[in-house]
């Protein structure tokens, strides 16, 4: 049995270790607070480094949800260009296809490289052919786009003097008179900013290959020729490929980046993430993953007037 006197004893060492608690508690608090606000300067840059990592990530997401809309919007622009090309009054002669991509860059007109539009521009074989008497004669030129069973006729309105761009006539037809024009961007792209390219890279037999199984099965023994490029387009299976990347180097008229490339991908829209077009797609550097080429934008803008005068003075003579 506990007296009185063990009792107080009890209750006055009770209070004191809940006195003792309730500091010890109270200093944890304190402390809390004193590192909240007295924070060491290496401790309040890291939550402002996260900070800034956060929202560069949120900025990203947005950017690639927007870019993946321009490209969308700027498909059915952007067409599959087929040619057949000889040279004639040579005594070997000389017989080839072309392929390449286009985009509609205004009312009637096609934006593509010159060595699209003339096959034979650059081509070291055919110089030597030209220079022993021959002509090219181009034989066909058409383009076909997304959602057209068939193709569009073209025909030459200007090529550059210098450098590899060409505008092509687009045949006026209902279909064509629909399709919207790409904006061209005011000025060059920057180093490092993000951008995405449309076109047909190897052509029909990128398609081909890229095709429902069904259709793959009765296509891919085909040749790659127009016929096989009426079936993809009968079928609606005429798309652009995107491919991403980034601005390495502008140098001069040049871009280079690094959103990969093939044959047929030539003439294609260099588009950055609000759908406008900053270049046009020309060349690749084999194994450089880095070396994609381009022509900036800014180059067509003449090309452009050239042949909007053509037209106002061919309408003009018409007219008389």
């Amino acid at each position: 049995m506990f007296n009185s006197d063990d009792r107080e004893v009890e209750l006055l060492e009770t209070w004191q270790r809940f006195v003792q608690g309730l500091l010890g508690v109270l200093a944890l608090v304190g402390a809390g607070l004193l590192a909240h606000y007295y924070a060491p300067p290496e401790t309040a840059g890291l939550e402002q480094q996260v900070h800034e990592l956060s929202r560069q990530v949120a900025d990203l997401e947005r950017q690639q949800s927007f870019s993946s809309v321009a490209v969308d919007d700027a498909r059915d622009s952007v067409a599959y260009i087929y040619g057949i090309y000889h040279v004639s009054g040579h005594a070997q002669g000389f017989r080839a296809r072309v392929a390449g991509t286009g985009f509609v860059v205004a009312p009637g007109l096609l934006a593509t490289n010159r060595h699209v539009a003339e096959p034979w521009y650059g081509d070291r074989e055919v110089a030597v052919a030209l220079r022993q008497g021959g002509t090219p004669v181009l034989e066909k030129l058409v383009a076909y786009f997304p959602g057209s069973p068939l193709p569009v006729n073209l025909e030459t309105a200007v090529v550059a003097t210098h450098g590899d761009l060409a505008l092509l006539r687009l045949e006026t037809t209902a279909f064509t008179q629909k399709l919207h024009a790409l904006t061209l961007a005011e000025a060059p792209p920057h180093v490092g900013e993000s951008v995405s390219v449309l076109a047909y890279p190897m052509g029909v037999t990128g398609m081909v290959a890229k095709s429902p199984a069904v259709v793959y099965d009765r296509l891919s023994s085909h040749p790659d020729n127009a016929d096989t490029a009426g079936e993809l387009a009968a079928l609606s299976l005429i798309r652009p490929s995107a491919t991403f990347g980034h601005i390495g180097d502008v140098t001069g008229d040049k871009l280079i980046y690094d959103a990969p490339t093939a044959r047929g991908g030539s003439g294609g829209p260099v588009l950055n993430l609000r759908g406008e077009v900053v270049g046009i797609n020309s060349a690749y550097i084999d194994g450089f993953s880095g070396g994609t080429l381009g022509i900036t934008a800014t180059e067509l803008r003449p090309l452009m007037e050239t042949a909007q005068r053509s037209t106002l003075q061919t309408a003009a003579a018409i007219v008389r």
